[in-house]
């Protein structure tokens, strides 16, 4: 008996999933994408992904042909939307389901005064979006629990890559170096997100929490200095953070400094950083763009 296709039920496919994605895709996998518009529906099914507008069509067909499935939905005010528009589809899948992933964020720790925190530290988020995350994890463990889902959680850092690289604000002169003493973020390229999900698939261990985040937590300024310096150019002007103007999202992410360690997706998924530190991560960023525009 042929063994069935593996295929990916991806709800809320964008920018990390769709990495992820176009890894299964050379291997033969199947990718069903969830997204919100046409336009973006079109974007997918160029990269060889099945475009899905959801929510508006029922998932319980689709989670019938997945063998794995990842929600990179993020909960609004009133919870987890896949959650709550599908959470007894979801269960009903759990029999044929081989591996479900859900990633949240490193915000579910809080702020630590710029200490270490790991998987096991206590989840003491300072933002409402942090809030929301441990929410929505519970609610995926709660489900897990009951229904026999096989869910890997992934605490992301702060997502870079190709299109999302400090260097055009650093080129158009926008960009500014929020100086807050002793703050330090971690990091992760997407392609070692992709990276890491996969190890996960091909090695389940269902109720394990993963963070992923690179070896080098820096301050924000640091990087950006560093990405100044890639293209020969001065660093971006040096504000106080109490002086910046900034939307109250991106001061929220000022709100905590943390150090992410992330020696479990090494020891249990043998994942080996393609970009350990930013350095790396931009310097191929920025190679990447020369070649693109040679």
């Amino acid at each position: 008996m042929t063994a069935p296709v593996k295929t990916l039920l991806s709800l809320g496919h964008g920018y990390s999933a769709r990495a992820l994605g176009r890894r299964l895709l050379a291997e033969g996998w199947q990718v069903i994408g969830t997204t919100r518009n046409a336009e973006s529906a079109a974007r997918l099914a160029a990269e060889g992904v099945t475009p899905v507008l959801w929510p508006g069509t029922p998932l319980a067909p689709l989670l019938a042909r997945a063998t794995h499935l990842l929600s990179s939905v993020a909960p609004g005010s009133e919870g987890d939307p896949v959650l709550a528009r599908e959470a007894a589809a979801i269960a009903a899948a759990a029999p044929h389901l081989q591996w479900l992933g859900y990633l949240s964020t490193t915000g579910v720790y809080g702020d630590h005064g710029g200490g270490w925190v790991d998987e096991m530290t206590p989840l003491t988020p300072a933002t409402d979006r942090g809030r929301a995350r441990v929410t929505a994890e519970a609610a995926w463990q709660v489900l897990a629990k009951a229904s026999g889902l096989p869910l890997h959680v992934f605490r992301l850092a702060g997502i870079y890559g190709p299109g999302r690289g400090p260097f055009e604000k650093v080129r158009d002169g926008s960009a500014r170096r929020i100086i807050k003493p002793g703050q330090v973020f971690s990091r992760i390229h997407v392609d070692d997100i992709a990276t890491t999900l996969a190890a996960s698939i091909a090695r389940p261990n269902p109720g394990a929490i993963y963070n992923v985040c690179d070896d080098d937590p820096a301050p924000p300024e640091d990087v950006l200095a560093h990405a100044a310096a890639l293209l020969g150019l001065p660093p971006p002007p040096a504000v106080a953070y109490d002086a910046a103007r900034m939307t109250p999202m991106a001061r929220s992410f000022y709100a905590e400094s943390k150090r992410v360690r992330n020696d479990r997706i090494k020891s249990e998924l043998g994942v080996v950083l393609r970009y350990p530190d930013y350095r790396s991560g931009l310097a191929a960023l920025l190679a990447t763009a020369q070649g693109r525009d040679a």
